[in-house]
């Protein structure tokens, strides 16, 4: 059966000649295809759909990490499966024109608001080359080759902003768009930064390198030219020079010459091929990306906004930042919460605290997409760089920022935070020279306007100096002194760029940042919330102080009860306790406060009189509350020497409830029915002689030695008689010398003999 196959059909064995061995062979192949070419055309006809992200301009870190943060989930999305066209998702990011901000800037939440992409244009910001090369780095990578990044450029587009449309898959192109003059907010250009720009847009080279080098700098002459060898390139710079030395150049068009910045408008573009197409809305997008729709996405709320609120309250203490730290990190887990609310109502209190909390706020990391800020009373001193680190940063109208405040910072305290307070300019696109101002009186911060672009900017003269070449500093017009030593209220914030808007509450102030309302609270201890609201409240600090005295002075007047002491205990420890949530009492203001405690009992119990013991406990005892009133030791500036008064008036408070609670035992409380026990009565002038048991009129005058603690009655030996005494209202311990001064019938009363 040589040269003969079986091949089974309809269940039955044939013989099929050697040469039908092909044609059953090609059937069977085009049988097995049949459902993958059904399979891919349905595929095909499903609706393929992209996404359309809105880049703000200017841009800052922080949008950055938000931009690159949603295209990380969509290239998460597409390796699932999840992209609507089972394989690369196309992610259109749209650039407007540079300066006027992005879509997403303009979602105000309210009219009367500024939004932050305004603020920032208002203080002369432009995107910073460090970010523009990060998000252009990342889109151009193979960690989003499951995205398709298109650039639509609908807009003048300049700046570092035309970093990322050369590290673009494809670029797309309005009417009325161009891309150029990208070293426009650069003093003094770098030539690291065009080496930066040719390596970015040789990943794509959708532009020629030439052109490249002329786009960011503009003292290069560009022009296209015809060699006379046929060959047409473009050259810039020396290549053109030599070009022309050699006599090499045909024919040429120039298309910016030396000192013009080259600006290359969408012909321009479609004729180097360099834009796929010139389109004007997003219905030709849609067509010529040949997708059914184009969602828009805010790049400012990846995900719908759950958040944490976190109350910065009272003084910055290094204990208190660590639980506002620890409390934010355990949210960066959690699978739901991407958004944070700081609510701030703080003196300030230690720079190097505050600025360790401003770095976490500063930069969160991708998963949490937005840090808003709401200023509820006051944010001065060093609390003002925690709020400036929030984006947004809302106000409430009679709030301020800024301002002396409980740490007296010295110009070297703050230049030594240099680098975290440029991360935070940078992070939020405020003004380094107006933070720096606000933490350092001292620094004298100007307005500046550009006599030729009109450009406004606020800065100090050294700050001008340094980004200005020698011949430029003409050019910047310094207007009037921006006055930051005292502070901003709401309205001047936001007319310097430093706060994106106002709010009649924190209800408000929540919708801003994107939620629904206002979140809940990252700590769960309420208790312990309620105490710190409490500790704010300089009355109930001084009720409990009067309090407290009142019922040690009544513990003197009757020892041995215990009951007035106690409460008097429970005071003082609530009083420490509200100090010490509230950050201005730690364990050395207890000490001094417990030893001033301690000498008076000593002075009262022990060895009574008025000397060290009583002198030195009351000023122990003064120092201590002052001390736990505040966050210093000598006031050093306005705020500081407002707390101290403050301070004060609350010690001088707690003393005054000493003299009143010895007023009140001395008045009245030997009247009260309740209370008889409390203090020792005025003996009568005469009492019954008919009521005498014994006689002790021998005794009068002689000195002897308790033999029991007198509080105020015990015994005392008189030779080799032992009598019952009552003291002159005065504690005597036992083998003390005593004296009698009076006897009344069986009555002896006794004092203690120095």
């Amino acid at each position: 059966m040589s040269g003969q196959r079986f091949v089974l059909v309809g269940f039955r064995h044939s013989v099929v000649p050697g040469w039908g061995r092909s044609l059953w062979c090609m059937l069977v192949i085009l049988l097995g295809l049949l459902p993958i070419h059904l399979g891919l055309a349905q595929t095909d006809t499903s609706p393929k759909t992209g996404v359309l992200i809105d880049v703000p301009s200017p841009l800052n870190s922080r949008d950055v990490d938000r931009i690159l943060a949603r295209l990380s989930q969509i290239a998460v999305a597409s390796k699932r499966g999840d992209a609507s066209d089972r394989g690369r998702t196309t992610v259109v990011l749209r650039l407007g024109e540079t300066g006027r901000g992005g879509q997403a800037d303009s979602a105000a939440p309210s009219s009367e608001q500024s939004t932050p992409s305004e603020a920032r244009n208002s203080a002369g910001g432009a995107t910073a080359f460090e970010d523009a090369l990060k998000i252009a780095r990342a889109v151009s990578s193979s960690d989003l080759k499951r995205v398709r990044v298109v650039a639509w450029v609908d807009g003048a587009v300049s700046g570092h902003d035309v970093l990322l449309p050369l590290a673009s898959e494809t670029l797309l192109i309005s009417s009325s768009g161009s891309i150029g003059d990208a070293g426009r907010f650069e003093p003094q250009l770098d030539d690291t930064i065009g080496v930066l720009y040719q390596s970015i847009a040789r990943r794509r080279a959708l532009i020629p390198l030439e052109l490249v080098g002329g786009l960011v700098d503009s003292s290069l002459e560009v022009a296209k030219v015809n060699l006379i060898d046929g060959e047409s390139s473009f050259l810039s710079g020396k290549s053109l020079l030599d070009a022309r030395s050699a006599g090499r150049v045909a024919s040429e068009n120039t298309l910016a010459n030396s000192g013009e910045p080259l600006v290359l408008d969408a012909n321009q573009l479609r004729q180097i091929r360099a834009a796929a197409a010139i389109v004007d809305s997003e219905e030709t997008v849609s067509d010529w990306l040949e997708l059914s729709a184009l969602q828009s996405d805010d790049s400012r709320s990846v995900d719908e906004a759950v958040g944490r609120l976190v109350r910065v309250t009272g003084n910055i203490t290094g204990s208190r930042v660590r639980r506002w730290q620890s409390n934010l990190a355990a949210t960066i887990d959690s699978p739901d919460v991407n958004t944070w609310l700081i609510a701030i109502d703080s003196p300030g209190g230690n720079l190097n605290r505050s600025a360790s909390l401003a770095a976490t706020l500063a930069d969160p990391g991708i998963a949490i997409q937005a840090v808003g800020g709401c200023v509820t009373g006051e944010a001065r001193g060093d609390a003002a760089l925690i709020a400036l680190a929030c984006q947004p940063l809302i106000m409430l109208p009679d709030s301020t920022i800024g301002g002396s405040g409980a740490d007296a910072m010295s110009p070297a305290d703050v230049q030594r935070q240099s680098e975290l307070i440029d991360m935070v300019a940078d992070s939020t696109g405020r003004s380094v020279a107006l933070i720096r101002g606000l933490l350092d009186p001292s620094l004298s911060v100007h307005r500046y306007v550009h006599r030729r672009s009109g450009r406004v900017r606020y800065a100090t003269s050294d700050q001008i100096r340094l980004d200005s070449n020698e011949n430029e500093t003409s050019d910047w017009q310094r207007m009037e002194k921006i006055e930051l030593a005292s502070g901003l209220n709401a309205s001047q914030a936001m007319e310097l760029g430093l706060a994106d808007g106002t709010s009649e509450s924190l209800q408000t102030a929540s919708a801003a940042v994107g939620l629904n309302g206002i979140p809940p609270e990252l700590s769960d201890r309420g208790l312990v919330r309620w105490v710190e609201r409490l500790g704010g409240q300089t009355g109930l600090a001084m009720s409990l102080l009067v309090v407290g005295f009142m019922m040690l002075s009544i513990e003197a007047s009757a020892p041995g009860l215990g009951f007035p002491g106690f409460i008097a205990l429970v005071c003082f420890a609530f009083f420490f306790w509200i100090k010490y949530l509230a950050g201005t009492a730690e364990w050395a203001e207890l000490l001094a406060f417990g030893l001033g405690l301690a000498c008076i009992g000593i002075e009262i119990f022990v060895l009574p009189g008025f000397g060290v013991f009583g002198v030195g406990g009351l000023i122990l005892t003064a120092i201590g509350v002052m001390l736990m009133s505040q966050t210093f030791v000598v006031p050093q500036n306005a705020y500081q020497l407002g707390e101290l008064t403050r301070g004060l008036w609350v010690t001088l408070g707690g003393l005054g409830g000493c003299v009143l609670g010895m007023i009140l035992v001395r008045m009245y409380l030997p009247q009260a029915a309740l209370a008889t026990g409390l203090s020792m009565g005025v003996p009568e002038a005469n009492l019954d002689e008919s009521e005498r048991l014994a006689h002790y009129d021998n005794l009068m005058g002689q000195t002897g030695e308790a033999t029991t603690p007198l509080r105020p009655s015990g015994k005392a030996r008189f030779g080799e008689t032992i009598v019952p005494v009552v003291s002159d209202a005065t504690a005597i311990d036992a083998g003390q010398s005593i004296r009698v001064i009076q006897v009344l019938g069986n009555r002896i009363t006794v004092e203690a003999v120095d």
